[in-house]
């Protein structure tokens, strides 16, 4: 999950060897071996290349890009904001093409945003302002796409699914929204978290010596995302930067409801990350829930795609030798996902 040096690159990744084991007792465990998902890209109009924000970070000008897809049913369709993932370094909106397309033949809109990242010397506050004026984006512009904007869900997975759970806790939160429409709302109605970090002075605490020294390397790309550029500094320790980077200090009242989820054997971000998030959330009274996938890794290389669907772009180390379903792209693990979008839309 974090990589890189003081600039952004140099420390790879460090895959854990061992993983200690999590107690998932109050979470939902399945073994997600079922038949893949399948897509039909003729059921939705896609729309790419929407510059959304222009940001400047250390005098650099951003053009913030997202695609959308909305399904060519009539009405209007609640809306789910996708983040993808990218070891705080990039942010590739393209991926992942084919579980958004399964969310938009379910008859959501479903828009896959760009954020400004560690390589642009962007901190998780760049980012998740990013998130937000994206949202308001598209509340704006809700008539051109026909979104409906009273439901607005975000999902993420890895440094995506740590976005997600910090705009969904910062609900209300106005010192994020910083930019365009400024009348509209950044809010959001329920999270899908897949196996993001959290507390990241906890992000290899499940592993082995070698990863932990790895994930908490002073100026890697975990720091800089807390820290800011050219930082010596490392998440190891909980100081009051590394607390206001952690979702759990931000959940209120005003937190919506959560979907986390996390692979047994995700060896880039430690499977307690989620259990120590949803932990928290319940003891304030957030509705959450959290689902396990046993012998899970850290998201799909592939999936197996259906009519005019393309292969997901999401790291991982799940891939089966014999070309079948991948675990969080198999029909059971997406059920949850869309399960809990349409569980939350009045």
């Amino acid at each position: 999950m974090p990589s890189g040096g003081p600039d952004g690159a140099g420390l790879k990744i460090v895959e854990a060897k061992t993983i200690k084991k999590t107690d998932n007792s109050t979470s939902t465990v399945i073994d997600p071996n079922g038949p893949s998902i399948t897509c039909d890209t003729s059921a939705v109009t896609t729309t790419d290349d929407i510059t959304y924000s222009s940001r400047t970070t250390h005098g650099a000008k951003t053009d913030l890009k997202l695609d959308i897809q909305v399904p060519r049913s009539s009405g209007r369709k609640p809306l789910v904001v996708f983040i993808t993932g990218g070891e705080w370094v990039m942010a590739e909106r393209t991926g992942n093409l084919d579980q958004r397309t399964y969310i938009a033949d379910q008859g959501y809109a479903v828009a896959s945003v760009q954020y400004r990242t560690t390589t642009s010397g962007a901190t998780y506050k760049d980012a998740l302002a990013d998130v937000k004026s994206a949202i308001r984006y598209l509340r704006a512009n809700a008539d051109t796409y026909g979104i409906d904007t009273d439901h607005v869900f975000v999902w993420g997975q890895s440094a995506g699914g740590y976005l997600a759970a910090m705009t969904g806790v910062t609900n209300g939160d106005k010192a994020y929204d910083v930019g365009d429409h400024l009348d509209q709302s950044s809010e959001v109605q329920g999270v899908v978290d897949e196996f993001g970090p959290a507390n990241l002075s906890k992000i290899a605490s499940d592993y082995d010596q070698a990863a932990q020294d790895s994930n908490y390397a002073a100026g890697n790309s975990a720091a800089q995302w807390v820290y800011g550029p050219g930082t010596n500094k490392s998440v190891k320790e909980y100081t009051s930067e590394v607390a206001a980077a952690d979702p759990a200090t931000h959940i209120s009242s005003s937190t919506p409801p959560f979907l986390l989820l996390h692979g047994s054997a995700d060896r880039l971000v430690s499977p307690s990350q989620t259990l120590n998030l949803f932990t928290a959330l319940k003891d304030k009274g957030v509705d959450a829930k959290r689902v396990v996938l046993t012998g899970a890794g850290h998201g799909d290389l592939s999936i197996s795609a259906g009519s005019g669907a393309s292969p997901s772009t999401s790291s991982a180390s799940d891939a089966s030798s014999d070309g079948g379903a991948k675990p969080w792209s198999t029909k059971e693990t997406m059920g949850y996902i869309t399960d809990f979008l349409a569980g939350h839309i009045d």
